[in-house]
């Protein structure tokens, strides 16, 4: 089998990448490098540095390549970003999709997997949050994801393409094998913060209001291992390659852990001090973002093997200890 992997030298795609490879997946990865690093992507694929908005580029990979499948990584995914720019999220994670779904129909490849998000939904009404929740996105981040999904409905029922959208809670985690992790620049996830700040890379973690309606006050999110999330994708693409219907599941662990939770758990996995400065709420942050993910298990037959806290910390922890990369 031939897959195209759209950003695959990113955190979450690098990581897919690797997996496929180990799977006997002939790799083809396309990324410009802009957040990805070219050393992530594993000897065994071949690397193409180019954009998917690059129309004649994605015409003669298709050309060179008979592919059974295309995932794609290559979104920007900062909400505050995502904010104060919004022409830069409506243009690659909208319109480079669409250069790359119209590259797919005149190269008759019908199987696309997109890495989606949770913020499609918004603000939460109930909590887990299943498939059918409303969708109310409340950035130009999750509307970009919001705007594709739709569009890829259209494209199945006008062009036949299948897809399967794979709504992201929070990724989080590294290769067990400490080949690869999590390496945005800014970053801006929690996790990697947070050890960053156990690590002395950083002075100190902020925690944005200890008076919510949880038990420690302090935000409650659904933490999904990556290894967890190729697995996922992985099941996803043999389900459709199977002959299954175009698909949206959400990802994570049915469980989520606080803000706090997590500082005391990476405590105890380092053995270090970490500092916190305690802040205001900032707004728009819900108290709670939890997953149900029943539909994936169910259609999909995945399960987290790695859902416990200590697990995801630990992995991130044995990629931080190796700074600098």
């Amino acid at each position: 089998m031939k897959a195209l992997v759209v950003g695959g030298a990113g955190y979450i795609g690098s990581h897919m990448v690797k997996h496929l490879c180990r799977s006997g997946v002939q790799v083809t990865v396309l990324d410009n490098l802009s957040s990805g690093y070219r050393e992530a992507v594993v000897a065994s694929a071949e690397l193409v540095v180019g954009s998917a908005a690059d129309a004649n580029l994605l015409a003669s990979l298709f050309a060179r390549h008979r592919f059974d499948a295309v995932l794609h990584f290559a979104s920007f995914i900062q909400v505050g970003e995502s904010v104060a720019d919004p022409a830069k999220y409506y243009a690659n994670n909208v319109a480079t999709t669409l250069t790359l779904l119209d590259a797919m129909r005149q190269a008759d490849v019908r199987h696309f997997i997109f890495s989606s998000t949770a913020a499609v939904y918004g603000e939460p009404s109930y909590v887990p949050i299943d498939e059918t929740h409303s969708k109310n996105p409340i950035s130009p981040y999750g509307r970009s994801k919001w705007i594709v999904e739709q569009v890829l409905e259209d494209y199945d029922r006008a062009y036949g393409l299948k897809s399967v959208c794979l709504r992201y809670f929070n990724a989080a985690g590294a290769d067990p094998e400490k080949e690869l992790g999590e390496r945005h620049v800014p970053e801006t996830h929690l996790i990697p913060l947070v050890l960053q700040a156990a690590s002395g890379r950083r002075e100190a973690i902020s925690v944005f209001g200890t008076d919510y309606d949880t038990p420690d006050g302090t935000c409650i999110r659904d933490y999904i291992h990556v290894a967890d999330l190729c697995d996922a994708h992985a099941l996803a693409l043999d389900y459709l390659l199977a002959g299954g219907a175009s698909m949206r599941f959400n990802l994570g662990n049915g469980q989520g852990f606080s803000v706090q939770e997590v500082i005391d758990t990476a405590r105890r996995i380092t053995g270090r001090k970490i500092a916190v400065r305690y802040e205001a709420r900032r707004p728009g942050d819900p108290a709670r973002l939890v997953a149900d993910s029943r539909l994936a298990r169910d259609v999909l037959g995945w399960k987290p093997k790695r859902a416990e806290l200590t697990s995801i910390i630990a992995d991130a922890w044995g990629w931080e200890q190796k700074w600098p990369w």
